[in-house]
């Protein structure tokens, strides 16, 4: 396995691999659904390379930008281990050089959900996924449903802008609480890790309504909202009930939704989603 920082190096790697090449975008300090993506493409790809950067230009000012959890040497150790054949570490002077001022907007559906409470948030997104597919000019690029937003957001870049790549998507990795995978998770105390399940509670009761025949959105919302505010640590930011494609809220009967949820567990932000009516792919 090759590990790169320059774009120069990552030119001369990528051309010394054979056949199909699939890519698994990261911020680094992996779990296990991180690596889930990794066998993806392992499985699906002739070689891997994974891109370790934590983006900047996502994050908003008062964001978890500095307590970010980093370990290079444990990710790099972690994905030999699973197969990768190349790993590209760029810094941020390499991603964004002084005078850098290119940026890639796509307009509607990142307006709601996470567009709407982290402003300039999707901006960053579409930027630096755009320049990672195009130096390492991947044939696939997997991503997890947990950012059900950004997976619909970089589809539409895909889509708009024709790039040359293949998008695929994992479902969302639990530990068996139900509690989502995230690198996120470190930040919490034991007590908030014990709260943090909320997101899972709330959105199976969601889930379990809508399979008894409950089709209304504004019942899903408040029995999301409802589960979510009876923990004490928890501080909900906003529930959903949206059209899987559009994103746009629905009003009337969910009989294909988006369930999702932001919640602070203390000082720590966390997202979660379900879909009902359409199967996760």
């Amino acid at each position: 396995m090759e590990v790169v920082t320059s774009i120069l190096s990552l030119h001369e790697a990528r051309n010394r691999l054979q056949g199909s090449l699939g890519f698994v975008p990261t911020m680094g300090y992996l779990h296990e659904g991180h690596l889930s993506l990794v066998r993806a493409a392992r499985a699906q790809n002739s070689s891997v390379a994974v891109s370790i950067f934590v983006n900047p230009t996502q994050f908003g000012p008062n964001e978890d930008l500095d307590k970010y959890p980093r370990d290079l040497e444990r990710d790099t150790e972690l994905l030999e281990q699973r197969g990768a054949d190349l790993v590209w570490a760029p810094t941020e002077e390499i991603m964004y050089p002084p005078g850098f001022q290119t940026t890639v907007t796509v307009a509607e559906v990142t307006k709601p959900l996470e567009g709407a409470h982290r402003p300039g948030h999707f901006q960053g997104v579409t930027t630096v996924v755009a320049k990672l597919f195009n130096v390492v000019q991947p044939d696939r690029a997997y991503f997890g449903q947990k950012d059900a937003q950004q997976v619909v957001v970089i589809r539409q870049m895909v889509r708009d802008l024709g790039f040359n790549v293949e998008l695929r998507v994992s479902p969302i990795v639990r530990e068996p609480d139900g509690l989502a995978l995230s690198s996120r998770n470190a930040l919490l105390n034991p007590a908030e890790r014990e709260a943090a399940t909320v997101l899972y509670r709330a959105l199976t009761a969601a889930v379990e309504e809508w399979q008894d025949g409950w089709r209304e959105a504004a019942h899903l919302r408040e029995t999301m909202a409802s589960t979510t505010t009876a923990e004490r640590l928890a501080r909900l930011e906003y529930v959903s009930v949206a059209d899987p494609e559009t994103l746009h809220e629905l009003e009337d009967n969910a009989e294909r939704a988006l369930l999702s949820m932001a919640v602070y567990i203390g000082s720590t932000r966390l997202i979660d989603n379900m879909l009902v009516g359409v199967s996760e792919e």
